[in-house]
């Protein structure tokens, strides 16, 4: 799609055909990439929850090194001690090498009938810890293997399990506690230096995949969104679309719309503040010749001619208005319109003014009827009436004259009546009509309808005024042609919105 209004006659070309000119590899401002950023809080935390990932495996595997280590002790003391015991006696050579291969302190078997001590190295001192895998459970297990982690002191533990061999119901054995938690704290580092390499690498793995995928398109969005408030107004500054299907795709398109609209939109403001100050200047101008024009009219009154006696009032009071419009053009923005200084008119006479100014009884081809009853009166504003009859009647004249073909009827018709406390009052023509497409924003201003070289402000001022004095004006899409319904209460009453 393209845009109408940029400057130098310029169209805006569409989002997809726009050259970027915004450079996505640009480096962000030092604030931007510090740690703190969400670069670096993914990095943190893909770091962490690796690290609590690993806390949550190390748990139960270091329950399990223990009870892997007591079983391998156990074990190979029983088998050893149940071969040997077969001799019946073992001599001191094999207990000393016995102990040492074991790392216990004392050995003995149960034999179901009898109990029996292996070997010994010394009285053992007081056993701080019994433990008999048979009786262990998970739990267990994790509790006595962070209490021998953080044990203190050189206690012996007692560790019992089934024989593996023949007549050997239990074997039992004692050892340093030290032993066992030197060997249970070498596992922690292991597990933890591993737990680190793991972390990081996922944790790099991670962080470069999030960032390709959502930081740095994140990142464009945001550069996009500098380099477009640098200066809103210029169109080329859309944010290119990428052809993204996801969520950040759709955030883009969305992003492209808003700032196409937003650039429309000042557009349209700096296209309206130019037309102001155009107007202005001009209106400045116009009102020291209408001025002039009323000097030299006055002149003219004195002269004895019956045409000159007879439309000069007419056309002084044309200049009159002309020259109270162009003082409300000067203070335009500034203020609203008057509040309505409402008096009893007829509204009759007001019609004929209208066709008057408008040339309509000497308009080639086109008829007017006031059918407005003589007699009917409506309390409203003399002048704001009047611009909104006139309004509505030289758009009508306006589009009939557009018609070239001498067999069509032209015709503009003033009718209105009283209902209650509100008068109704329509103004039609039989013209081509309004096209659909400009129904919509038909009373908004600088919508111009389907005429040539309308600049879309009359149907604007004359819903304006009407809503001042609590009326309303629609259109009648039910009649043939053109017809505006204008309805104005008496002072003191307001008209419901129409739906």
């Amino acid at each position: 799609m393209k845009h109408e209004g940029l400057p130098n006659g310029r169209t805006e070309p569409a989002v997809a055909n726009r050259s970027d000119l915004v450079n996505p590899d640009a480096a962000l401002p030092a604030e931007r990439q510090r740690l703190g950023g969400l670069s670096g809080k993914l990095l943190l935390l893909t770091i962490v929850f690796v690290m609590l990932a690993e806390v949550l495996i190390y748990v139960p595997s270091v329950a399990n090194f223990r009870n892997t280590w007591l079983k391998d002790r156990l074990t190979t003391a029983g088998v050893a001690a149940a071969v040997l015991s077969e001799t019946n006696t073992i001599a001191p050579r094999l207990q000393e090498e016995l102990l040492r291969t074991t790392g216990a302190t004392a050995i003995s078997l149960d034999m179901g009938s009898r109990r029996t001590l292996i070997a010994m190295r010394e009285m053992p001192l007081e056993v701080e810890f019994v433990v008999d895998l048979a009786d262990m459970t998970p739990w267990s297990s994790i509790l006595q293997s962070f209490r021998t982690l953080i044990y203190r002191g050189d206690g012996l533990m007692r560790a019992v399990d089934a024989g593996q061999m023949g007549l050997v119901k239990h074997v039992d054995v004692v050892f340093p506690i030290r032993l066992l938690q030197q060997d249970m704290r070498a596992f922690s580092w292991r597990i933890l230096g591993l737990s680190l390499v793991i972390s990081v690498i996922t944790a790099a793995l991670v962080y470069i995949s999030l960032r390709a995928l959502f930081v740095r398109p994140l990142q464009r969005l945001t550069r996009s969104m500098d380099h477009f408030a640098e200066a809103p107004e210029d169109a080329s500054r859309v944010i290119t679309l990428t052809g993204r299907q996801d969520e950040l795709g759709d955030a883009e398109v969305r992003m492209a719309a808003m700032q196409e609209a937003l650039s429309r939109h000042l557009h349209q403001k700096q296209r309206l503040a130019d037309l102001g100050l155009a107007v202005s200047k001009i209106n400045h101008d116009l009102r020291n010749l209408l001025a002039s024009a009323q000097l030299f009219l006055e002149r003219l009154e004195h002269v004895p001619d019956p045409t000159v006696t007879r439309l000069a009032p007419k056309i002084l009071a044309t200049l009159d208005r002309a020259v109270t419009y162009t003082q409300a053009v000067m203070s335009y923005g500034k203020a609203q319109e008057e509040a309505p200084q409402r008096r009893l008119l007829h509204l009759h006479r007001v019609g004929e003014d209208v066709a008057d100014v408008l040339g309509l009884p000497d308009a080639q081809g086109i008829d007017f009827e006031n059918r407005v009853p003589e007699e009917l009166e409506v309390d409203a504003d003399p002048e704001q009436v009047f611009r909104i009859l006139l309004n509505l009647c030289r758009n009508s004249l306006q589009a009939l004259e557009s018609e070239r073909d001498g067999s069509l009827v032209r015709r503009i018709t003033l009718e209105a009546e009283r209902k209650g406390n509100c008068v109704h009052v329509s103004v039609t023509d039989t013209g081509p009509g309004i096209p659909a497409q400009v129904r919509k924003a038909l009373f908004k201003a600088f919508h111009s309808g389907s005429k040539q070289g309308g600049i879309g402000l009359g149907l604007a001022i004359a819903s304006e005024l009407l809503h001042a004095h609590g009326g309303r004006i629609y259109l009648d899409e039910s009649v043939q042609g053109t017809c505006f319904r204008l309805e104005i209460p008496d002072r003191g009453r307001s008209m419901l919105p129409r739906s």
